[in-house]
């Protein structure tokens, strides 16, 4: 996935903000918390794309190959993406969705209401 592409993605998820930050970072929001990260740190390294994960989600990424804990995020359980192919495209929608609602579930009732996150459910 490219970092358009991911761009693309998170912003169809619901109440998603997007920032640069970090020397260029494409940050991803949900209720003024990141969910998704895509990031070039090294030059010539490509891109890399972190994400919050689930307890059970971090435990296996990170021992398979391509992830790592991600800098300064691995307490709270984010994986980075070292190589563009550790994951399909659709696992890694699948994952970026997961990590926005991973996200938004700790937002404070009112606010989820308020960005209409608990709609429908």
């Amino acid at each position: 996935m490219t970092r358009s592409e991911f761009d693309a993605w998170c912003a169809v998820l619901p109440a998603a903000t997007h920032v640069i930050q970090w020397g260029g970072a494409s940050v991803w929001k949900v209720g003024g918390k990141i969910f998704a990260i895509c990031s070039s740190w090294d030059a010539g390294a490509g891109e890399r794309i972190s994400f919050k994960c689930s307890d059970l989600s971090y435990a296996l990424l990170v021992q398979q190959d391509g992830f790592a804990p991600a800098p300064y995020l691995a307490r709270a359980k984010w994986v980075q993406m070292q190589t563009s192919d550790a994951l399909g495209d659709d696992d890694l929608r699948s994952y970026l969705a997961a990590a926005h609602n991973l996200v938004a579930a700790t937002l404070p009732k009112r606010l989820r209401a308020q960005l209409r996150l608990d709609a429908g459910a």
